[in-house]
């Protein structure tokens, strides 16, 4: 069963695929009205839900508060595929100019969006 937290991540990640951007873990999670959880573990949760429900949706633009990907998961493997560039930290690895990358929801964004609505309703309120 889909959870309305995770319907909210799946309308945050569409976002971030539309912008070709990524975003942290709090940050996805608060702009879908929720906490992180410790460590992320809530949004976490959250992910897989939207992984088995749609498949389609690009989970892995959700990236660790810290930056940190594990190195050679599939979540690496997926950022390289959609042509970000990673840079090798350890046992991790990050995404290169990474603050580039972030998306970052002001303001600005939410009028942005609030257009964006109208215009794919046509318009009617």
């Amino acid at each position: 069963m889909t959870t309305s937290r995770a319907e909210e991540v799946a309308e945050v990640l569409w976002e971030l695929k539309r912008a070709d951007k990524v975003a942290t873990f709090t940050a996805i999670a608060g702009r879908a009205g929720f906490s992180a959880g410790a460590n992320g573990r809530t949004l976490m949760t959250c992910l897989k839900t939207v992984r088995r429900d749609w498949p389609h949706l690009q989970w892995w633009r959700a990236i660790k508060d810290d930056g940190l990907v594990d190195k050679d998961s599939e979540h690496e493997a997926k950022l390289r595929e959609s042509g970000f560039d990673i840079e090798e930290s350890g046992e991790n690895v990050t995404l290169s100019a990474f603050e580039e990358h972030v998306m970052s929801w002001d303001e600005g964004s939410q009028d942005e969006l609030a257009e964006e609505s109208a215009a794919a309703d046509g318009g009617s309120q």
